[in-house]
Parts: structure tokens; sequence; C-alpha cells
């Protein structure tokens, strides 16, 4: 393709982007620019796009220290494509920089921001800005109202969430739709009023989906009310047997009540049915190299010592006092075997790499497809404590910002 044109190779990268090829895209883009073809503005936000669902930081910031040499930093399109970029790479301070610099906006700036600034857990700073947004006459939309009621649900606003999700119809027009009630379940469900999240569920215009129900069981979990998140998620696999998801979940709750056998039984339905648990996989960006992990993967050159610096690590752990979380394995093991298969989980294989190739007190991010389990969470709480580093995960559902032995989400995610 060495003779393409910029045009040819946007949209092969953006094609690789929206097939979930990212990691080949970025490969493709590196390929681009040794060919000697400049990128375009569409090659860019495709890269930026690529940069996000990565989470490759070094080259989102290299994408943005291009346009400002190219003279399209201005772009509104582009710097609202570099602010999403920024935001999911954990740079949030660096999107607001961002935006705070565009001299003008539209409502996809400002959702970008308040998204991003919801997402790591600074509610009020986005409800500051989605209060900025009406004061200077940008009307939001539904995508805004969603980022501005999760950022009441992470900061433990209840009132003022309540009063924004009455204002989409009454004031705006905008009839909720069924994100904007997951919203609210889960800002009811963190606040522990799992009663009134439940009634909400009900009084719900639309069906509940399995994301609704697994937020509700997550409440549960949270708070202590196991027999209705068993009952909510039996009710789940009665109606989605097919939902790897929901399997999990029903096994965390029978080993959170100590229910081995039930939870054994799960697997074999698992078994049964060919249903297989998704393999965790965590991404690091190094050098600018993005570097994959897989739970118990051998496959990364440096394999060996990576597994050399988990097993230091564990060491270190159980030194200050760690012990496993082993209900958290779905296997049917012993108890030895089951903290050695949670040693292995990828986010710690990618944050051993991590320490093993930076220098003391360097910043770790890490990019996961699954939700960080109670185990690796302890964990990364300690790590950050012991090796002194501060340790940006995001997760399938949020950021989890890990400094000093505590975690920004504390310890509700």
């Amino acid at each position: 393709m060495a003779k393409s044109s910029a045009v040819t190779w946007s949209a092969m990268i953006g094609g690789y982007v929206r097939g979930g090829l990212s990691s080949d895209a970025v490969g493709l883009f590196r390929e681009m620019q040794a060919s000697g073809v400049w990128p375009d503005e569409v090659t860019v936000i495709g890269v930026l796009a690529a940069a996000a669902d990565l989470g490759a930081l070094e080259l989102a910031r290299w994408v943005g220290r291009f346009m400002e040499r190219k003279g399209i930093g201005k772009s509104v399109k582009l710097c609202n494509a570099l602010i999403d970029a920024l935001a999911k790479c954990g740079d949030v301070d660096g999107a607001v920089a961002v935006f705070q610099g565009m001299e003008e906006r539209t409502v996809v700036s400002w959702t970008s921001v308040i998204d991003a600034l919801a997402m790591e857990g600074r509610g009020k700073e986005a409800v500051a800005v989605f209060e900025e947004m009406n004061t200077v006459g940008v009307r939001p939309d539904d995508v805004a109202f969603i980022g501005v009621l999760t950022a009441c649900s992470r900061a433990g606003m209840v009132d003022e969430g309540y009063g924004y999700f009455d204002s989409m119809k009454m004031e705006y027009g905008i009839d909720p739709k069924i994100e904007h009630y997951g919203c609210m379940v889960d800002m009811f469900g963190r606040a522990g009023m799992v009663e009134r999240a439940m009634e909400f569920v009900h009084m719900m215009p639309m069906k509940p989906n399995p994301i609704i129900w697994r937020t509700l069981v997550a409440a549960c979990r949270a708070h202590g009310r196991l027999e209705l998140g068993e009952s909510i998620t039996r009710n789940l696999l009665n109606e989605y047997p097919a939902h790897e998801a929901n399997y999990v979940m029903l096994s965390n709750v029978y080993a959170l009540t100590q229910r081995w056998e039930e939870k054994s039984e799960i697997r074999r339905e698992m078994s049964k049915r060919g249903i297989k648990k998704v393999p965790g996989c965590s991404l690091v960006e190094l050098d600018g190299e993005v570097h994959e992990f897989i739970a118990g993967d051998e496959s990364h050159p440096q394999w060996k010592e990576i597994y050399m610096m988990v097993e230091e690590m564990a060491r270190e752990l159980r030194r200050v006092g760690h012990i496993s979380a082993t209900s958290e394995v779905l296997l049917d093991l012993d108890e030895e075997d089951k903290e050695g298969a949670l040693q292995w989980h990828s986010e710690k294989l990618a944050i051993a790499f991590v320490l093993l190739r930076t220098p003391p007190g360097t910043e770790v991010r890490v990019v996961k497809n699954l939700r960080v389990c109670s185990d690796c969470h302890a964990v990364i709480k300690c790590i950050s404590l012991v090796y002194n580093r501060e340790i940006i995960v995001r997760d399938r559902s949020r950021f989890h910002r890990f400094k000093n032995g505590s975690c920004s989400c504390n310890d509700f995610w």
C-alpha cells in the first residue's frame, strides 16, 4: 500500500477500528507513516479512536501534538475526538485542558468532558460543567444527561440526580431512555437504597434489560442483600440462559454465602451448556508499543520474568498481610490452588510487566476488558502502597485510580 493515498489508508484504519482490531489499526498507521503519506483529518479521527480503545495514552498525546504542528488543532471535530481519547486513556486533566483551549464548542465537546469527569468519579466537577453548559446556552441532549446522571451516581448526589432526571421531560422535553433509568438504579444502589432502586425498576415504562438487573444485583452484593441478589440472578438465568455473566454473578453470590456445592453446580451447568467464561485481557502501553496479557498466558517474550515478578509481588503482599479472595475463583479447587489461579489474572501480569520495565514512581496504566475482581482490586491497592506507584485501571465499568493503598471508587464498582 506504499503508493496509496491518505484516503485509502484512512479507510483501512477506520475499518480496522470498527471491526475491533485497534492494534492492527495502529500498526497500519505506523506503516502509513513509514511510507511517507501524511495523515488527514479522517486518519487522525481513526487513530484517536484506536488509541481510546487500547488506552494508548502516548499515542493519543502524540496525535494531539501532531494536530498542533499541522495547524489543525482548532478543529472542533478533532478536538472532540482528542478529548474522548485522552479521557478513555485515563488523562482526564489533559482532556479538560483541550476542552478549555477550544475557541468553539459543541454539545459533544461538553458531553465528552462531563463523561470523562464522571467516569473517574469526579462527580461534582462533572455537574459543575453541566451547569456551565446550561449557563452559556448550550442545550443538553440525552447523552449529556447520561453523563450528569452518572456523575451524580458516582458522587452520591442522590437528590441532585433525581432532580436532573425529572428535568429531562419537564424542562427539556427529552423522554428518558433505558440508559437513564439504568443510571438512576445505579445511583440508588450505590447509596444503599436497594428498595428504592427496585421500585424504580418496576416503574420503568420499558422492559428492564440484563444490565439494569445486574446493576441491581451489584447493589445487593455491596449492601448485604444477598437473598434478593440471588433471586434476581436466578430470574436472569431463566430468561437469558446463554449469558455467561449471569452464571458468574450467581456463582459470586454463592461464594459470598459459602454455598460451595451450589457454586460448583453453576460450573457444571456452564459446562453442560458449553458456556465458557470470557478470558480476562489487559493492555498496557510502554515506549509506544501496546502489550497484551491474558490470564495464565505465556506468550509474551518476557513471560518468565513477568511471572517471577508476580510471585515476588505475592510474597510482598503476604508479608503485609494480604489474603487472597479465593471466593472469586469459579473452579472447584482447594484453597491453595485457588490462590494460584487468582495470582495469574491478566491485570496482575500487566502491572508486573510495567514494574519490571519502568523506574520507581512511574505511573502504571492498564486497560481491562472485564470487571476487576475483588481480589485483584485488593491486590492493586496493596501494590500501590508497597511499591509506591499510582496505578490507573480502566475496567468494563469505570476508572480506578489506586494510590497509597486506596482506590478512587471507594470499593464500589
